[in-house]
C-alpha cells in the first residue's frame, strides 16, 4: 500500500501547518473551567476558519475534506499541541450522525450550533450494567402524548457537565429482541428530569460523570433514524468515533512516549554524570544490593 501524500493532500497539510503556526492559542490553562472555556474559544476561531468540521460536507458548513485529510487535520492539530476543541463529541460522532439519520429540519436546527459550539453535546450509552454490550442497556423510553418519557442510568458520560444535548441510546420497546427494541434520541440536559454527577479523576477533574434520568421529556421530533431504529443509528455514532477520534489518540499516545523516552534518557544522563562525579570517575562503578 502506497501511503505517500498526494500533491492535494501536501497542499492540504502545508496549508493547516500554516494556519496553525500563526493562530496557535498557546498552552491550555489549568482548571476545568477555564480549559473548557479556552477549547471553546479555540473552536469559535477554527471555525471561523472553515477547520471545525473538516470532514463534513460543504452544505453543512464544513470543509469536505477526505478520509485522509481529516487523519492529516487530526495529527498536525496534535503534533502542533493544539488544544482539543470544546464540542468534540458532536463535531466526530453526532454531527456526522445526524447528517447520515437525520431528517432536514434536524439538520437546520442542529449542525450549525455545534460546529460553533454553541450547544455542547455528550453521549449517553454505556450503562452501570451494559459497558461493551451496548444492546444489554436498561434505560426505558415509554410513549406518551408528542413524545417519550426516559427513566434510567449512564456512566462515564464525558462533558456531561458541560453539555446541552446528549446523544442518548434507550429501550423504546420492552418486548423486542433487544438489538431491535432500541431508539436513539437527543435529550436535553437542561431539564429537572437530568441530574448530572461527576467522576473526579485523580487528576481533580470531572471529565466523566454519571447522568441520572428521571422521567425526562423527549419530544418526537428529537428521535433521530426512526423508533426501533436506534442500534443502527448508534453503529454509525461508533464507526465516526473510531474512525477520527481514535487516529488522534494514536498521534497523542505516539508523542507522549517520545516525550517519556526523552525524559528517561536525560535522566539516566543526569544519574550517570552523578554517580561518576561522586565516584572521582568518568565511569561509574557498578552497585551490587542484597
Amino acid at each position: 500500500m502506497d501511503l505517500t501524500l498526494s500533491p492535494q493532500e501536501e497542499a492540504f497539510r502545508d496549508e493547516l501547518r500554516a494556519w496553525l503556526a500563526d493562530n496557535h492559542p498557546g498552552p491550555e490553562p489549568e482548571g476545568d473551567e477555564a480549559a473548557f472555556r479556552f477549547r471553546l474559544e479555540w473552536q469559535r476561531r477554527l471555525n471561523a476558519a472553515d477547520w471545525a468540521g473538516v470532514s463534513w460536507p460543504k452544505e453543512f458548513g464544513g470543509r469536505g475534506a477526505t478520509l485522509v485529510e481529516q487523519a492529516i487535520f487530526n495529527e498536525e492539530t496534535v503534533r502542533s499541541k493544539a488544544p482539543p476543541m470544546a464540542n468534540v463529541l458532536a463535531l466526530a460522532m453526532g454531527g456526522p450522525t445526524v447528517i447520515a439519520h437525520g431528517t432536514e429540519e434536524q439538520k437546520e436546527r442542529y449542525l450549525q450550533p455545534i460546529l460553533s459550539a454553541d450547544e455542547i453535546w455528550c453521549q449517553g450509552f454505556s450503562e452501570p450494567d451494559s459497558g461493551s454490550d451496548l444492546a444489554s442497556l436498561k434505560t426505558r423510553a415509554v410513549k406518551a402524548d408528542g413524545g417519550w418519557v426516559v427513566t434510567g442510568q449512564k456512566v462515564w458520560t464525558t462533558f456531561a457537565h458541560h453539555a446541552k444535548w446528549c446523544m442518548l441510546v434507550a429501550r423504546s420497546d420492552q418486548d423486542a429482541p433487544k438489538h431491535k427494541g432500541l431508539t436513539y434520541f437527543l435529550m436535553d440536559m437542561e431539564q429537572e428530569g437530568v441530574q448530572v454527577r461527576p467522576l473526579v479523576q485523580i487528576t481533580g477533574e470531572p471529565e466523566f460523570n454519571e447522568l441520572f434520568i428521571e422521567e425526562a421529556e423527549i419530544p418526537d421530533e428529537n428521535v433521530i433514524g426512526g423508533v426501533g431504529n436506534g442500534w443502527a443509528v448508534a453503529i454509525t455514532t461508533l464507526m465516526h468515533e473510531r474512525a477520527t477520534l481514535a487516529f488522534g489518540l494514536q498521534v497523542q499516545v505516539k508523542i507522549a512516549l517520545g516525550q517519556l523516552m526523552e525524559l528517561g534518557a536525560s535522566t539516566a544522563s543526569r544519574t550517570t554524570r552523578s554517580c561518576a562525579s561522586a565516584s572521582g570517575s568518568s565511569t561509574p562503578r557498578p552497585r551490587f544490593f542484597a
